[in-house]
């Protein structure tokens, strides 16, 4: 399918005018108002869900294998688990996943 070169520069003008209004509508509309408890409770989990839902496809499918499992990569996954639940940090345990996939892999080749 192709496109003239309009069609796309009003796409791309359409996408960022949506983009806009959908942050606009959290920042400029909801941004000097309080709100609710609720809300801000959940809002704590975002990270903490955002987080394992871009990193699991990489471990359970990783590319560099062809999607086959990997025991480096669930080594480093359990470790990187093991490590944020343990310290509450989560720098330390991506670092300490990163290291342990990092001798994994250096030890089984």
């Amino acid at each position: 399918m192709t496109y003239s070169d309009t069609t796309i520069w009003w796409i791309i003008v359409a996408l960022g005018v949506g983009t806009f209004l959908i942050r606009f509508s959290f920042l400029g509309i909801i941004g000097s108002r309080q709100m609710p408890e609720w809300v801000l409770r959940h809002l704590r989990y975002t990270s903490v869900a955002i987080l394992p839902g871009l990193v699991a496809p990489l471990v359970v499918f990783p590319a560099a294998t062809g999607g086959e499992l990997d025991p480096a990569r669930l080594l480093a996954a359990a470790v990187t688990v093991g490590v944020g639940y343990w310290s509450k940090a989560v720098v330390r345990a991506m670092l300490c996943g990163a290291a342990t996939l990092a001798a994994t892999q250096y030890l089984l080749s």
